[in-house]
């Protein structure tokens, strides 16, 4: 399939994921969306891809929804509007809900939309000169569907801060509320990101899938009888799969599992 706004690169098990909109800093439009639900599903069904990874050509990650295609809203009805914002919540999703672990490489903008692209994500790495902002108020908008994706990763505390003021913070504030799990001097941005995908790819798929699981089903949960029995039924699981058998005796023989890289 070609794009037109994205730009694919499949090699060594990784589906590289470019936004390619540079000349509007990646800003999202109907195009894009459509593009990259497309690319997401069809890294998810390609066997021979085994992490996904999302970022931005030109001088920033995504700054956001493109504003010429939100002001069309106006001139849609209610049924066009709800179907026009549910392709991008479909979008994220598809990153969080992914039987695939994503990683979001972030360096300048990573605003609105954006934020909701790199929470959505497994893991998320910024450069050092990476800037963010919830920026919808400030439009008379709401960051309704990225909500779920920007308040888990950092919190319903800094979520109301940040929400709120729509103020611009750098990515040293970033990592501290826990919007990004790693940052890198800009110059180590692409090391850092290249690493993350190696460890990700030293490990099993069939664990990997199980695993995104466990973290959506034990989250905020008390721990409890229930609880209990539920992650010792998918322990029990996991021992039985052909990964802990190909893991475990690989272990034993002192050579790397085939999956690893």
């Amino acid at each position: 399939m070609s794009y037109e706004t994205l730009e694919i690169d499949n090699a060594g098990g990784v589906a590289r994921i470019w936004l390619n909109r540079p000349d509007v800093r990646n800003a999202m439009n109907a195009t894009l969306i459509a593009e990259l639900a497309a690319a997401i599903d069809a890294a998810n069904a390609d066997e021979s891809i085994r992490v996904i990874m999302l970022g931005g050509r030109g001088k920033g990650f995504c700054a956001g929804a493109d504003l010429k295609w939100m002001g069309g809203a106006r001139d849609m009805s209610a049924e066009e509007n709800r179907a026009d914002t549910g392709n991008l919540a479909a979008v994220m999703r598809r990153l969080y809900d992914g039987p695939k672990p994503s990683v979001a490489r972030i360096h300048g903008a990573c605003f609105a939309g954006g934020m909701g692209l790199a929470t959505a994500c497994d893991i998320a790495i910024a450069s050092a000169d990476a800037r963010f902002c919830l920026s919808e108020v400030r439009i008379g908008l709401i960051p309704a569907m990225i909500s779920p994706y920007v308040i888990k990763a950092i919190g319903e505390h800094n979520a109301r801060r940040y929400m709120l003021s729509a103020e611009v913070f750098d990515a040293a504030e970033a990592f501290r509320i826990g919007l990004v799990s790693d940052l890198a001097p800009t110059e180590e941005l692409d090391a850092r990101v290249e690493a993350m995908l190696g460890h990700l790819l030293n490990a099993s798929p069939q664990a990997i899938d199980a695993t995104k699981q466990l973290i959506r089903s034990v989250s905020g949960r008390r721990i409890d009888d229930a609880l209990t029995h539920e992650t010792a039924e998918r322990i029990a699981r996991a021992r039985t799969t052909e990964d802990a058998a190909e893991g475990i005796a690989s272990f034993f023989e002192k050579r790397k599992p085939r999956w690893a890289q």
